[in-house]
């Protein structure tokens, strides 16, 4: 996943091009680079290995244009480097930012140095600005025709902004398969693979679908879709703010976004709940009748989502009695799933656009699974596009490339669903009312969770030598144990497992040591007292043993053993209660280990391409 910004407009656009790739940095941070074309039609162009701030460093206030692109760059094809990054430039006449990959770029490296053109990089990039020029100087065609026939010439995904010397008053962009918004301004036009980047400069946007290519210039936008017919998109006004994506007073957006979960969770079900029941039309139109139908759900989802279907997995067989599937998205992509009728398609992504994610979803709906639900937090991301029904967890933007915030209230989400599905399935009134009240005492419960952030970040300091460590979970609380052992390897570089603890004596148990802390997730329910068994195992072999426990769990503190009470709530909920302890024992242990906590080695935010 990369990030791509571009203006024209009738100043200089150098810093809102800079200030949307800080603001875009999440999803990328190997190299960046800026290209604009100056006062005498010329262009220039600036990049620098690793972060925005060197790019910034090295242009000094000392490039200036009116039309600009510029890119930050996560590596695919290619090592970090300045030679890899983006724009890429053929004869000093195209230059193009993308996002995505070219999945035919080598036969048309082929094509392309037999025809007499020079690579300078490792990309696959590189092959879309000598296509653009072949068909622009060497075919003599506009710039618009030249971007129209190239992308007919690649096989894969991309978002491409584009501009030439040749036609110095316009940009071209095009996306398919990668996220690509346009700003509005007054006399001026903007582009950006997320909104988050733009807010400085306008509120208004408009969302291109796959395939479209737009003409922008100074005064005028022109849209074509994938047939080539000139079409219109809706200009939709975006709700975010400018400061909604700045840290304030944290020292990580990371522990931001950790604190802002009551915010987010109270936000999730405003609007939902009333009189003490789950408002169906929440999910959308023709949402009861499609319920109605429902037999069964197969959850798709990557990642931290992953773990959220895991845990509306238990919710959904326990709850409301009917089978789930939870499929990570990229094996269900290339498997052979049996088709199961009437199933619900939940797909899940903070995004919305995860490639893998988007085409598990195309890919069920191919195969005839049923009806789609998206559970997301981006309104206008292609997933909700594609979607029969969705449910968007208003979390906010979440920059941090750890999810936390995402997590929490996709969680939030399928409890809803579990809620409005059980109707159908035995639950009553009563024990509706219940999960509700359970629902809208959430946030004050986060509230007194994080307050365990100084005892959290004492406990965390054990963790300064250490090189691996096991987390353990029973029940709904091992997706839990899985997403902690997950964010510690995130952003801490730890190797981290996860295991159910009554698998103990199956293999892990044989990793257990005195190097080796264990964290245990230990509410107060139906499984305890086996679990208590299971931990005793592992201080039989020497083990230290770190347990978040329920109030009333009646664990005891001793050597070796650290128990860190977190509250008592309903079963039901408590994945989401227990998550947040996880959360900030991850994250106080990378500022231990002097990581980079928001922008951790080799991951981006959101994998936007396979």
């Amino acid at each position: 996943m990369c990030g791509i910004v571009g203006a024209v407009a009738d100043r200089d656009v150098v810093p809102i091009l800079l200030e949307g790739l800080r603001r875009l940095e999440y999803r990328g941070y190997d190299s960046a680079g800026v290209a604009i074309l100056d006062e005498s039609r010329s262009l220039q162009r600036v990049r620098a290995k690793g972060k925005v701030a060197g790019l910034e460093e090295k242009i000094a206030g000392g490039l200036h244009g009116r039309i600009g692109i510029a890119h930050t760059r996560w590596a695919t094809h290619g090592v970090p480097s300045q030679e890899n990054a983006h724009p890429h430039i053929c004869e000093n006449i195209v230059a193009i930012v993308h996002n995505g990959i070219i999945e035919n770029h080598e036969a048309l490296r082929e094509q392309q140095s037999a025809a007499g053109y020079r690579f300078t990089s490792e990309t696959d990039t590189e092959v879309i600005a000598h296509q653009i020029h072949n068909y622009l100087v060497r075919k003599g065609q506009d710039l618009l025709t030249a971007v129209k026939n190239a992308v007919m010439d690649f096989d894969g995904a991309y978002a491409l902004g584009v501009i030439s010397s040749e036609e110095p008053d316009h940009l071209v962009t095009a996306r398919l398969g990668s996220p690509l918004v346009i700003g509005i301004g007054i006399g001026e036009y903007f582009i950006a693979s997320d909104v988050a980047a733009l807010l400085p400069v306008t509120q208004r946007f408009i969302f291109l679908e796959d395939g479209d290519i737009a003409d922008i210039r100074r005064d005028s936008l022109t849209i074509f879709d994938a047939s080539g017919k000139q079409v219109e998109r809706p200009v939709r006004e975006s709700e975010l703010r400018a400061d909604s994506v700045e840290r304030g007073e944290y020292r990580h957006y990371m522990l931001k976004e950790i604190f802002e979960q009551p915010r987010a969770i109270a936000d999730t079900l405003e609007g939902r709940i009333a009189s003490g029941r789950v408002l169906e039309q929440a999910f959308g139109a023709g949402a009861e009748k499609i319920f109605d139908d429902v037999q069964g759900v197969h959850i798709i989802a990557c990642g931290t989502s992953y773990h959220a279907g895991l845990i509306g997995r238990y919710w959904l067989e326990s709850i409301v009695g009917i089978p789930c599937s939870v499929e990570v998205a990229s094996e269900f992509r290339y498997r052979k799933p049996v088709v199961r009728n009437n199933s619900l398609i939940v797909t899940l992504s903070q995004s919305g656009e995860t490639a893998d994610t988007l085409a598990g979803l195309k890919e069920a709906k191919r195969l005839g699974f049923g009806h789609s639900l998206s559970i997301c937090n981006v309104p206008e991301s292609s997933l909700v596009r594609e979607s029969d029904l969705v449910l968007l967890t208003r979390a906010g933007p979440e920059i941090g490339v750890a999810s936390t915030k995402a997590f929490t209230t996709q969680l939030v989400a399928l409890m809803l669903l579990v809620i409005v599905l059980g109707r159908r399935s035995g639950l009553s009134a009563e024990n509706e009312s219940r999960l509700v009240n359970e629902l809208e005492s959430l946030p004050g419960k986060v509230e007194h969770v994080l307050n365990l952030d100084k005892s959290i970040q004492e406990i965390s300091e054990q963790f300064a030598d250490i090189h691996n460590a096991l987390f353990l979970g029973r029940g709904a609380q091992y997706p839990v144990a899985m997403e902690g052992a997950l964010k510690l390897k995130e952003i801490s570089y730890i190797h981290a497992e996860a295991y159910p603890a009554g698998e103990l004596k199956h293999g892990p148990l044989a990793l257990v040591d005195a190097d080796m802390p264990v964290i245990a997730v230990a509410p107060n329910n139906e499984l305890l007292e086996k679990l208590k068994s299971n931990l005793q195992e592992v201080r039989a072999r020497g083990g230290k043993l770190i347990v978040f426990a329920g109030e009333d769990s009646e664990m005891q503190e001793s050597e070796g053993v650290q128990v860190l009470e977190v509250a008592s709530v309903e079963d039901a909920i408590s994945p989401i209660i227990y998550t947040i302890p996880l959360q900030l024992l991850s994250y106080h242990v990378a500022v231990l280990k002097g990581t980079d906590v928001d922008q951790p080695r080799n991951l981006a935010k959101s994998v936007t391409v396979e």
